[in-house]
């Protein structure tokens, strides 16, 4: 028996059906269909040059071979990155569970409530540990986090406080220079200076501070504080939320901004990620908070219900006006850090904290047997000892052991404790530095100040008290999971956001331990296994698209964009062009391209759009002529965000060209292009590619994300490094984007998993998939909603658009009472509202089978027939099963039914439901009291009480 190719489960239509929706197009196969509709100028003329299509089988045994390549050793390096136990209950049900990682970001709050009670623990549990109230619903890493606070400070600075950021000596080094990064475009000088003897001279508008330092010291920072509040500055700390169980929190002595990671909560190393960044405030600037923010709002029953508050969930839509590009969090990898919280609550979280700082104690007491100097006498989890000239030999010994240690430089070596750590390490450690077993027992010193221990309580909601058994835990976790709609239970046809199918066989590496163990500053031949791996991918992902070079370094699409216009700028740069400012930007483009332009420190020109959706090029032109001399690039999304191949897309790339400027083509619609044209040969200098979205990586419910930057060759030396890593970038880069030096290492298994077992012809066949599925679903509707956008012969690329203003006109039904109303019918919503109000944008994706398409396409069409009988008067304009959707079973289990339709009606409009329906939690959610009545951490369970 022939195994199954790879393929043919990837893609959801067989080729029979494939066929038949070629025909239902008006196409005779899928392959005129494809030539009709994609573009001859932009056709590459050579197959993709790939390995041979791997099966499910030789390529888990591939990956074996490559995790064989990685030494799991005991990682006591630090750096911001520690050792964890991930509860069983946790990995299985949370990170291995397509319930949770297959979600889409909770965009439809009321199929989300799961996800959104889970990032709402999230909160309470930074807030509480961070002393300040408001928390957001996670960031990319400590390193962004970081430069995410210095623009915040800045924002938020009184008028005449400067443009100079100060940052202590002992802050993270990856942290120091993403910051530097972030604060060239910026025009924001950034001052690295000991402050242990107090703040320098000058003027500042910020201070970073490390708590503990990276050299483990912990200081009391509350004078600091209050001589930079004097001199009107922000300060922000950069805090170990562990070590916050012991520590007196950051709100307590005055912080404004507290930033961190949450990854030794339960979160493995990933070889650097993907781990959830955090961010907390002090009050009055909360509203200024960057990224997401989960709040409690109320459904129209009156019943509090969960949601994302202040529009933070779309804080890019401010375009140019935007104050950070943050799109993707680290959703899943937040939610297992909340979930650890849950499970351990504040007695088991402090506990943990206790036997980590107990074991640096005994460390520090073994070295001074030995009459070894350790340089801080106050510490949590980390010693430095001072051993002048020995640190290398003593570094080779102890890894010879087992043990990674960190070396500082020639005198001094770094060792961490973490959760993991047990006696026997410290034993070995010591062992390294000469201790012999004529040294006999071992000392615990107190190493916390009486000053600075914590005594103000944390995690006192009874979430973090309810679930300790793994029985209440795991039915938490399905509580919650089965309130949401992910992708094991319906197709999510978000357009420009491509929810494909994320195979098991893909998923299935990155928990083993040779992938999720290795500690991101291990040394490099401890992760040969990670290098191959990474190497591979980025020239398989550079064959793909054509370009010269790809860094997988960027932990998000919105990173890759600004590492692509910082590569842009760098470029213009060594040309002796730096007056080269200007980033022309369609009008129909992704909100994030105009927000990572002004971060990249551009001037933003919006170029309009036509009727049809293409870029207008007499507008084009236009502005091309007048900011000829200061053009550095023009971003646009190809496929346009309109779904359409723009046919004049090379003559775009020429006309830029032409007048000295590069060309930027967002990678998010790449789904519509792989195997069939390389943005490389059709005009393209630089873009981001999502491997959240065409590579497979899930979405996790809002995160993680990787956006690779892929470069033509002239652009090369300006792409990341890193500063840790001289491996991971060029010399002249421009400088780290991500915290860990190849990004979220720790699932790109998933994405080479993924090529590796589709191989070229797999890659082409899904894009064709993609491509004909669309136009099947528009083939479908049309003559029921109107297709906004089309383009040669009345196709579309790899998504539709249907335009609900003229029924909104007609009926007073909108684009969000359909959305709503098909929670009724098991369905998760197309993207609303976007790229136009008032529209419905569906991406059908190429995993989806004919049956599932016909069942979305079935449900859209009787929700047209619905709109029919209010336009003629059957249900009240106002009181429908659309305006009252979605229903849940205690709305329609009341005593009296007073509305124009009946119950049946409401809950099961077509009869499949019957056998599987899926029950919204909540109604329809008021997102303007959300907004007016902030809540952002858990209410109290009163609040619930009917």
């Amino acid at each position: 028996m022939t195994e199954v190719p790879f393929a043919a489960r990837h893609i959801g239509p067989s080729p029979a059906e494939r066929a038949a929706m070629a025909e239902t197009a008006g196409y005779d196969g899928v392959g005129a269909l494809v030539d009709a509709a994609v573009p001859a100028r932009i056709r590459t003329d050579r197959p993709l040059d790939l390995p041979p299509a791997l099966s499910e089988v030789e390529a888990l045994a591939r990956l074996r071979e490559l995790a064989a390549g990685n030494q799991v050793l005991t990682s006591m390096i630090g750096l911001g990155y520690h050792g964890t136990i991930t509860p069983g209950v946790i990995l299985r049900n949370v990170l291995e569970n397509p319930g949770w990682y297959t979600a889409y970001t909770p965009y439809q709050p009321e199929i989300s409530q799961g996800r959104l009670e889970a990032l709402l623990n999230f909160q309470t549990m930074v807030s509480d540990l961070t002393g300040l109230p408001v928390a957001n619903a996670s960031l990319l890493d400590e390193g962004t986090a970081a430069a995410e606070a210095m623009t915040l400070a800045h924002r938020v600075a009184p008028r005449g406080s400067g443009d100079t950021f100060l940052i202590d000596a002992d802050v993270l080094p990856q942290t120091v220079e993403v910051i530097r990064t972030r604060a060239v475009p910026l025009g924001i000088e950034v001052v690295v200076a000991d402050t242990s003897g107090g703040l320098p001279e000058g003027d500042f508008f910020g201070v970073l501070l490390q708590y503990p330092g990276a050299s483990g010291a912990v200081r009391d920072l509350s004078e600091l504080t209050e001589a930079a509040h004097g001199r009107g500055a922000q300060v922000v700390v950069a805090a170990d939320l562990l070590a916050l169980t012991l520590l007196r929190p950051p709100g307590e002595f005055g912080a404004d901004i507290a930033v961190g990671t949450t990854q030794r909560f339960g979160v493995p190393y990933g070889f650097g990620g993907p781990h959830a960044g955090y961010m907390s405030v002090r009050d009055g600037i909360q509203r200024q908070l960057p990224g997401r923010l989960v709040g409690v709002s109320l459904d129209a029953d009156g019943g509090p219900a969960y949601r994302l508050a202040l529009q933070t969930r779309e804080q890019h839509i401010r375009r140019e006006k935007a104050t950070s590009n943050i799109c993707t969090a680290q959703v899943l990898l937040a939610v297992m850090a909340s979930m650890y919280a849950v499970y351990h609550g504040p007695e088991g979280l402090t506990a943990i904290a206790e036997r980590v700082h107990e074991r640096a104690t005994l460390l520090r007491g073994g070295l001074g047997a030995l009459g070894v100097e350790v340089v801080h006498d106050d510490f949590f989890d980390t010693v430095v000892a001072r051993v002048p000239g020995r640190a290398h030999e003593i570094v080779r010994a102890a890894a010879e052991d087992g043990v990674n240690l960190r070396l500082v430089d020639d005198d001094h070596v770094g060792i961490s404790c973490d959760e993991t750590t047990t006696e026997d390490h410290v034993a070995t450690v010591l062992g390294a530095f000469g201790r012999t077993e004529e040294h006999t027992g071992l000392t615990r010193l107190e190493a916390i100040p009486r000053g600075l221990r914590r005594e103000s309580e944390f995690l006192t909601h009874p979430v973090f008290h309810a679930h300790r058994s793994e029985t209440a835990m795991l039915r938490y976790l399905r509580r919650l999971q089965d309130k949401d709609i992910a992708l094991d239970r319906s197709m999510i046809p978000l357009g420009s956001c491509t929810m494909k199918l994320n195979a098991t066989a893909e998923m299935e590496p990155i928990t083993w331990p040779e992938f999720a163990q290795i500690h991101p500053f291990a040394p490099l031949e401890q992760a040969r296994g990670y290098v191959e791996l990474i190497g591979e991918l980025e020239s398989w992902l550079a064959e793909i698209t054509g370009y010269a070079k790809v860094s997988v370094q960027p932990n998000a699409g919105s990173q890759g964009e600004l590492a692509g216009l910082l590569a842009v700028h760098g470029y213009h740069a060594a040309r002796g062009e730096s007056h080269r400012n200007v980033c022309l930007i369609p009008s129909s483009a992704h909100g994030t391209n105009a927000a990572s332009a002004v971060m990249a420190g551009m001037r933003v020109v919006v170029v309009k759009s036509t009727e049809s959706g293409d870029i207008d090029l007499d507008d084009l032109h236009a502005k091309i002529d007048k900011h000829r001399d200061d053009l550095a690039a023009i971003m646009v999304t190809y496929p346009s965000t309109h779904g359409i191949y723009e046919e004049t897309i090379t003559e775009v790339c020429e006309s830029v060209h032409a007048a000295g400027g590069q060309v930027y083509v967002d990678g998010a619609n790449l789904n519509a292009l792989v195997g069939l044209a390389r943005l490389g040969e059709f005009g393209a200098d630089v873009s981001h590619l999502n491997l959240h979205k065409t590579f497979c990586i899930p979405h996790g419910g809002g995160g993680p994300g990787v956006g690779p930057v892929g470069v033509r060759e002239h652009l090369v030396p300006f792409l990341p490094n890193h500063p840790l890593r001289a491996e991971a970038g060029p010399e002249t880069g421009s400088g780290p984007i991500s915290a860990a030096p190849w990004g979220s290492a720790g699932i790109l298994p998933i994405s080479w998993a993924y090529i590796a077992m589709m191989g070229a012809d797999g890659l082409r066949e899904a894009t064709e998939a993609a491509v004909l599925a669309a136009n099947y679903v528009a083939k479908r509707l049309d003559g029921h909603y109107p297709v906004l956008f089309t383009g040669r012969g009345g196709l579309v690329a790899h998504e539709c658009i249907i335009d609900i203003r003229k029924i909104t006109k007609e009926t007073k039904v909108t684009a969000e009472d359909v959305a709503k109303r098909l929670i009724d019918y098991g369905l998760h919503a197309p993207t609303l509202a976007f790229p136009v109000a008032g529209t419905l944008m569906i991406e059908p994706t190429e995993s989806e089978d004919r049956a599932e398409l016909d069942r979305f396409c079935d449900a859209m069409i009787e929700i047209r027939r619905e709109i029919e009988r209010v336009a003629a008067g059957e249900y009240d304009a106002d009181d429908n099963p659309l305006k009252n959707a979605p229903h849940t079973a205690a709305s329609l289990l009341t005593t009296e039914w007073k509305h124009s339709y009946t119950r049946e009606e409401a809950a099961y409009p077509v009869p499949s439901l019957r056998e599987n329906k899926y029950w919204s939690p909540v109604r329809r959610i008021d997102q303007a009291y959300g907004d007016r009545n902030l809540v952002c951490a858990c209410p109290p369970p009163e609040a619930f009480e009917s």
